[in-house]
């Protein structure tokens, strides 16, 4: 999940270059409208990190031109190939005959100016409405995962039939769509900041993203929140209420989560043994293993064994 979460950090207005071959790149900047930014890389390494997408608010109220609005997504397992064009392939990305696993990146950018066309004149009556008007005081950052409804536009962007000006149509459509979906993780929900005071300072919650990296360093090597807290230098109540706040659940519960995530991995696709997978996520025996395993599965470890 790091490395999905570090590509969505660096991916602004198409500024991210990672260690990947470029496969595809489209993109739109017409000042006044939808700016965007499509890349599929092809990963050259296995990735075992979730999809995911990011809401950043830039808000300044000295300067209101400025403020913007980007939706940022990251999706993996999609193929790419290059004997026939998309725009003719009847496939979704995930089911391509293509031999190139992609790591895919999307931005979308919108200015203040641009959105204030669905705010005007209309009485802002939720947070949603707040952040779309610019009303909303504090700039933030939310991580979301992507659910089917966000994923399916997203293939539609990669794989559709059209061109010239219905192209351009047909995604300003999508990219609206896409825009109402990313805005309803902020419903009921709390953004970076609002809750824990801390978490407005910008080294606080690089600390936070540290710790988190530092646990996924650590999945055979069990850490302590003691150990993991003088690690990044923050005081553990603030380590621990800050990762409830930015990732939206605990510690532990993130930590075993990733845990058995990996484990499956190691069970299904690498074909090691119960004794073999439970030494390697430091587990001091195979039956605390197989009882974690079992609750967070539900299946015993192993039925995954091919």
């Amino acid at each position: 999940m790091q490395q999905v979460l570090d590509i969505l950090k660096l991916a602004h207005r198409g500024g991210f270059e990672p260690a990947m071959e470029l496969l595809y790149h489209k993109e739109q900047q017409i000042p006044g409208s939808i700016n965007y930014n499509i890349n599929r890389y092809y990963a050259q390494n296995e990735w075992l990190s979730d999809d995911a997408g990011m809401l950043v608010y830039h808000y300044n109220e000295k300067q209101p031109n400025d403020n913007f609005l980007e939706l940022r997504y990251c999706i993996t397992g999609n193929k790419y190939c290059y004997d026939k064009s998309c725009s003719f392939c009847k496939d979704k990305p995930t089911d391509c005959n293509g031999k190139q696993v992609t790591v895919d990146v999307f931005n979308f950018h919108f200015s203040a100016s641009f959105l204030n066309q669905f705010t005007h004149n209309v009485k802002l009556s939720s947070r949603k409405d707040e952040v779309l008007a610019f009303k909303h005081p504090n700039a933030f950052t939310k991580v979301f995962p992507l659910c089917n409804k966000k994923r399916n536009v997203l293939d539609a962007l990669l794989n559709h039939s059209y061109t010239g000006a219905l192209e351009n149509i047909f995604i300003n459509a999508k990219v609206h769509e896409i825009l109402l979906y990313s805005l309803d993780c902020l419903v009921d929900e709390k953004e970076e900041g609002f809750s824990c005071k801390f978490l407005e300072d910008e080294r606080s919650r690089e600390g936070i993203y540290k710790a988190r990296e530092i646990l996924l360093q650590h999945i055979g090597d069990p850490i302590t929140i003691k150990e993991l807290s003088r690690k990044v230098a923050m005081n553990e109540c603030y380590v621990k209420k800050g990762f409830k706040e930015i990732f939206g659940t605990t510690i532990f519960d993130f930590y075993q989560q990733q845990r058995m995530e990996h484990a499956k991995y190691l069970l299904y696709e690498k074909g090691l043994s119960v004794t073999d997978v439970s030494a390697a996520l430091g587990y001091s025996s195979i039956s605390h293993f197989s009882a974690a395993f079992k609750k967070h599965t539900g299946l015993k470890p192993c039925e995954l064994l091919k």
